[in-house]
């Protein structure tokens, strides 16, 4: 009886581990926002549930058309994107403490009101709190590549994330993406090919570029980037 009792605790899902840990973090943030001015602290949104999706107009206070930076890192591409749209919402979604301080700092401070930051693990907000068909384009620039083999599985891209972007994206929306490794750049396109759901979009369309993107280019460093449409709803 006592074996089936630890049998029993040991068959929580994979979901609820990753809820317990993103609320863990969640609870732990809340202190962090003592570190914050209050219009600082005002940019981050801070979601009451980790298992209810989103309310755009909640987080906004107006509806426009969505648009998310995953990993928004310093928030250089995303704040200039706000800056260049004010008739679009933008949320940028960030697993670091810090980096997530660091962007509600500059975001206040250009007064936008139009961006809101998000702390949460990119690949379960994706999947658990976006609502299905919301999202105008997804912003996916230098995701960290993981070149070791055995490392790959820790890699953002794969065929349940490629997934869990179509659920969320609207009929026509974007999905836009650059790396600086080739191998995954590879990997991705290979994915791409068993997702007929999207298809390269052709039109020429400039993004500001990522301070880490800045960097490269400085130093001439190839990168490999890819704009795709989804051109049919989910089923």
């Amino acid at each position: 009886m006592k074996a089936a009792n630890n049998n029993t605790k040991f068959r929580i899902s994979v979901r609820q581990h990753v809820c317990m840990n993103v609320r863990f973090v969640a609870l732990l943030r809340m202190g962090g926002r003592a570190y914050l001015q209050q219009d600082e602290a005002a940019i981050e949104f801070v979601p009451g549930s980790i298992v209810e999706q989103l309310n755009f107009r909640e987080i906004f206070g107006q509806d426009a058309p969505v648009e998310v930076d995953l990993g928004c890192g310093d928030g250089t591409f995303l704040v200039a994107m706000g800056a260049q749209n004010p008739d679009r919402n933008f949320l940028g979604i960030e697993r670091l403490l810090g980096r997530v301080r660091g962007v509600c700092r500059t975001i206040a401070r250009s007064h936008l009101g139009n961006v809101r930051i998000l702390q949460m693990e990119n690949s379960y907000a994706v999947a658990h709190l976006l609502p299905a068909s919301t999202i105008s384009a997804f912003h996916v620039l230098f995701p960290d590549p993981w070149p070791k083999r055995r490392h790959h599985r820790r890699r953002l891209f794969t065929i349940e994330f490629f997934d869990a972007i179509d659920r969320a994206l609207e009929w026509n929306g974007l999905l836009h993406l650059a790396t600086d490794d080739a191998d995954y750049f590879r990997s991705i396109c290979e994915m791409i090919r068993t997702k007929p759901s999207f298809s390269i979009f052709e039109e020429a369309t400039k993004f500001p570029m990522t301070a880490f993107e800045q960097k490269l280019a400085v130093n001439g460093a190839p990168i490999q980037r890819l704009l795709l449409r989804k051109v049919s709803p989910v089923r």
